[in-house]
């Protein structure tokens, strides 16, 4: 027979180690170390649309999108992405977002270019299933409305959407402030090529 105090010290024991096995997958989920791809339950949500106008013409916002996964990738840029396989109207894309601290979250996206209208993103690899991403440029003389939309999808039917929400909004956020670098890029380089 098993004392208490011995039975007690085991479940804590295996407490504890559900807690970092838990912990784990979390962190592995978050950073898309982890990819979980059950196929079971799987629930779809929409991301976006979300819009902006730029006052810079369709090439240049085109440019300031696909300028990431050139061949020459702005300095500021390659803390953010990395280009892992290249084709002629797509790349094999690794994108990193800062978590937390050190933390940073890893997708890989396959990127492919329909200039001068639209880049279609589809994930491979990261916190969910399934993302696939549109950004669509529409011209009106000077001016170019940039507007974005796509799915989500999660497994585990309740606690996956659940998941697939926190993921959502904080994919959403990612993309908003990815659309204020282009707009204050584009408007910039739409200034100096009327002034130049």
């Amino acid at each position: 027979m098993i004392s208490w105090p011995r039975a007690l010290a085991v479940v804590s024991g295996i407490a504890a180690g559900g807690a970092v096995i838990g912990g784990a997958a979390y962190l592995g989920m978050v950073t898309g170390a982890v990819p979980v791809d059950l196929g079971v339950g799987r629930r779809v949500r929409p991301l976006g649309p979300l819009r902006v106008q730029i006052d810079a013409p369709r090439e240049i916002v085109f440019a300031m999108i696909a300028a990431p996964y050139g061949e020459r990738v702005p300095r500021s840029l390659q803390q953010k992405v990395r280009v892992l396989e290249r084709g002629t109207d797509m790349v094999l894309a690794a994108h990193y977002t800062p978590i937390r601290g050190q933390l940073r979250a890893t997708t890989v996206e396959v990127v492919r270019f329909s200039p001068p209208d639209r880049v279609d993103f589809r994930l491979v690899r990261g916190p969910v299933p399934h993302v696939s991403e549109s950004f669509l440029l529409y011209e009106s003389g000077d001016t170019t409305t940039l507007t974005y939309e796509g799915e989500l999808g999660t497994d585990m039917w309740t606690m996956g959407r659940l998941w697939g929400n926190a993921v959502a909004n904080q994919w959403e956020s990612v993309v908003k402030t990815s659309f204020d670098t282009i707009k204050s890029e584009a408007e910039a380089a739409a200034a100096r090529r009327r002034d130049g």
